[in-house]
Parts: C-alpha cells; sequence; structure tokens
C-alpha cells in the first residue's frame, strides 16, 4: 500500500542518473470502483508546465527515488483534462461526503494499490484516509526517518474511508459530467443522514449536490433540512424547479416552506404548481402557523364508516401511493363528517368481515381546525396517539395532524 504523500515531492531521474524534477500530482482516469492513476506529472521548472509520465515509463522506484526509462525531452508537457481527477488538486484537504458513515469529512491522505497487470503494474486509488495518521505523516515525512514515521503511526487508530464510500462534491457541473457524478448513491441515504450532510456543506456544494438528485429526493431531503435554510436552497434552485420540488412534498411540509418564503416568491411558485395542488396548499397557508389547521397535513386516508375491515384492506392496497406516516384510518359518514378513527394495527388480527365501527378508538377524538397548537400536543401526550383528525366546524373531517409534526414542536421548543 502507497500514499499520496509518499509519492509528491519524489525525485525523479532519467536513466542516466540525471535529475530531471520531482512528482508534483497524480491524474486519475474515473472509473468503477475505483480511479485508475493514469499519470504523475512531473516539474522540473517552476516557470514551465509539468510533464506527463505514464506507468509503464518508470523503470524503477523506491522510497526516495523513481527513474525512468526515457529522457526528459520525449516527455510531452501535461495537457489540462477535465476528465482526469487530480488527486492533490481535487481531493487532498477536500471535502467528501462518507456515504457509509453518513457524514461530511476531510481528506488527509490517499491510499494508492500496486496491483500487477499483464508486465506492467497499475496503480488504483483504493481508500481515503480521514484520521490524524494521514495528518501526522504529511506534517512528517521527509523531516523523520520513514522507519520511525511507521513506528509514530502504528500508535494511531486507522480512521479511513474505501473509495467505494466515497462520494465527490464537485461544484462545477461540467466537471460533474466530465468526471461521472451523479451522487445516485446519495438517494439511498435515510433523508434525515441525508439532510444532516447537506447542512454542513458549502451554498455552492449544496446546489451542485442538489442539482444532481431528483425532486422527490430533494422535496424529502427539504423536508428534514433546517427550516433558516429550506427557504434559501429551495430559491437557489430556480422557481421552475422548486415549483415541482413542493408538489412532491407533502402538503404540511409543503405549506411551511412556502410559508418561510417571501410572499412574492410563494405566489410565484403556487402560479406554476398543478392547479388543485396549489390550491390545496393556499387553504393551508390561510390557517396561523401555531394551530391545528397551521399543523396539519391534507394527506390522509378516509373511508366510509360503514366498510368492512376487508374494504378497508382492499382499499388500501389499491392506493397508487400511500402517504407517509400513515397509521390511521378516518372514518366519515356519507357527507364527509367524522364518525371515528381506526388505527392500521387493528386491521391486522381482525377478521375480514368485522365492520370498521367496531374497531374506531374510544373516546372519539378530534380537535377543530382553529385550535391552539398547545391543545394539538395536549391530546397527543395525553392518550399517545400517532394521528389526530381536524374538522370544520361543521364536523366535516378536513385534515390530519401526525406524531412527526408533534415531535418537531417539542425539539423546536427544546
Amino acid at each position: 500500500m502507497l500514499y499520496l504523500s509518499e509519492l509528491l515531492g519524489l525525485p525523479v531521474y532519467e536513466l542516466s542518473g540525471k535529475k530531471i524534477g520531482k512528482v508534483v500530482e497524480l491524474a486519475a482516469v474515473p472509473a468503477a470502483p475505483r480511479p485508475r492513476i493514469a499519470l504523475l506529472l512531473v516539474k522540473d521548472r517552476k516557470d514551465r508546465p509539468p510533464r506527463s509520465v505514464s506507468l509503464h515509463e518508470i523503470t524503477f522506484r523506491s522510497a526516495e527515488r523513481i527513474r525512468l526509462r526515457v529522457a526528459l525531452e520525449l516527455l510531452p508537457e501535461f495537457q489540462p483534462d477535465e476528465g482526469l481527477l487530480l488527486l492533490r488538486k481535487d481531493l487532498l484537504d477536500q471535502q467528501i461526503i462518507d456515504v457509509h458513515g453518513r457524514k461530511v469529512v476531510r481528506v488527509n491522505d490517499l491510499f494508492l494499490e500496486e496491483r500487477p497487470v499483464n508486465r506492467h503494474t497499475e496503480l488504483l486509488l483504493s481508500a481515503v484516509d480521514i484520521g490524524f495518521r494521514g495528518a501526522l505523516r504529511r506534517l512528517l515525512i521527509g523531516v523523520v526517518p520513514r522507519a520511525w514515521l511507521r513506528l509514530l503511526e502504528n500508535r494511531i487508530k486507522p480512521a479511513s474511508i474505501p473509495w467505494e464510500f466515497v462520494d465527490l462534491i464537485e461544484p462545477d457541473p461540467r466537471r460533474q459530467l466530465k468526471l461521472n457524478i451523479s451522487h445516485r448513491v446519495l438517494t439511498k441515504l435515510h433523508p434525515a443522514d441525508l439532510a444532516d450532510i447537506m447542512e454542513e456543506l458549502s451554498p455552492k456544494e449544496r446546489q451542485a449536490v442538489f442539482a444532481a438528485l431528483d425532486d422527490a429526493t430533494v422535496a424529502e431531503v427539504l423536508s428534514e433540512i433546517k427550516p433558516k435554510l429550506r427557504a434559501s436552497i429551495l430559491e437557489s434552485l430556480g422557481l421552475a424547479r422548486a415549483a415541482g420540488i413542493i408538489e412532491e412534498m407533502e402538503p404540511d411540509s409543503a405549506a411551511d416552506l412556502l410559508a418561510d418564503l417571501p410572499e412574492e416568491t410563494a405566489t410565484e411558485l403556487l402560479q406554476d404548481m398543478n392547479r388543485e395542488e396549489a390550491a390545496e396548499l393556499g387553504e393551508l397557508l390561510e390557517f396561523p402557523e401555531n394551530s391545528a389547521g397551521g399543523l396539519m397535513t391534507t394527506d390522509y386516508v378516509a373511508i366510509p364508516a360503514s366498510a368492512s375491515v376487508e374494504a378497508a384492506r382492499n382499499l388500501i392496497a389499491s392506493l397508487p401511493e400511500l402517504p407517509d406516516n400513515l397509521t390511521t384510518l378516518f372514518l366519515v359518514d356519507i357527507g364527509g363528517k367524522l364518525v371515528g378513527s381506526v388505527p392500521l394495527g387493528r386491521l391486522i388480527a381482525a377478521t375480514p368481515k368485522t365492520a370498521l365501527l367496531e374497531l374506531r378508538l374510544e373516546p372519539p377524538l378530534s380537535l377543530p381546525v382553529d385550535s391552539p397548537e398547545t391543545d394539538v400536543v395536549e391530546l397527543f401526550d395525553k392518550y399517545n396517539l400517532l394521528s389526530l383528525p381536524i374538522v370544520d366546524p361543521e364536523q366535516h373531517l378536513i385534515g390530519a395532524v401526525t406524531v412527526d409534526d408533534i415531535i418537531s414542536i417539542l425539539r423546536k421548543k427544546g
């Protein structure tokens, strides 16, 4: 195993023994599962661009020097290529996303693995050193004997990330494309973990990552991000895309986000959205933020009170998409008035012909849409609720507050 820090600065000699410069950079070809080192960049004078050295032109390498099989004048000048990953410039001391650890980390050094292929040796980018070992190595390399440095390193706990768990942060869209950075691996993370990662990035880095993610993923992440950041992130994505992202969000989260935006911006976004969804969000925005109406979502499942367990199961199975945090079915009469609530768990043990009315919660609970936030929290606490129906003055079901909304309230107060 080699380290990038050990190769940088190594003197380079011609076959004749003449010193021609030192290694200043390594260029890799992005490839799956690991980038392959294509070139060493050797600089002989400060006023000249570095020269390119391919690995098969190296005839000897030790911890002290590199010897080439070609003369200096046969080495071409390095031509910058945005499709190449420059290990020192693009990675060393830069921030990356540790997908496995679900956090942003800084690169202190890079592990390079030698692998024989036919008559040549390939050099692959194997892992990223993010610990104190890498920082110490770079500080002391060339200052103390290599054997002493190894002894010091062995006393420090290693901290590294295999390259397979690394996601690069590249703000430049052109380089993202040329380096084949898609951020697809990030979509496998829980939205809350991805939100934590996004909050650690700079605005430019966040924008670059969000630009590469699909609308549904961005919508989930925005629902988890701190409110003070959500508005600025959404505005940075542009009006057309922001409207599509809001359409993907849960109604209560979307309404909260729109409420944080300048009124003019929120109005423009609503005009760009699907008419029905915009009207629904417009109604939610009319309720005070700290009221039952301001907390509720209009994404719930209601069923006629006369239905059976079998009918309820068939209804749930037929839905193209289930609401997030679906824990309760609401029973309504023919006029849409609330009759009761049935926890989904009660459907599991009940026989298919059981009437839903036999399974409803007692006492029947609901709150008027204009109820204060404190009343909502009090009912959730008193009855250990997962969901609470919200009704209008005529007792028509118009929404529901879910337990995740209550947790958010308590976190803000904490």
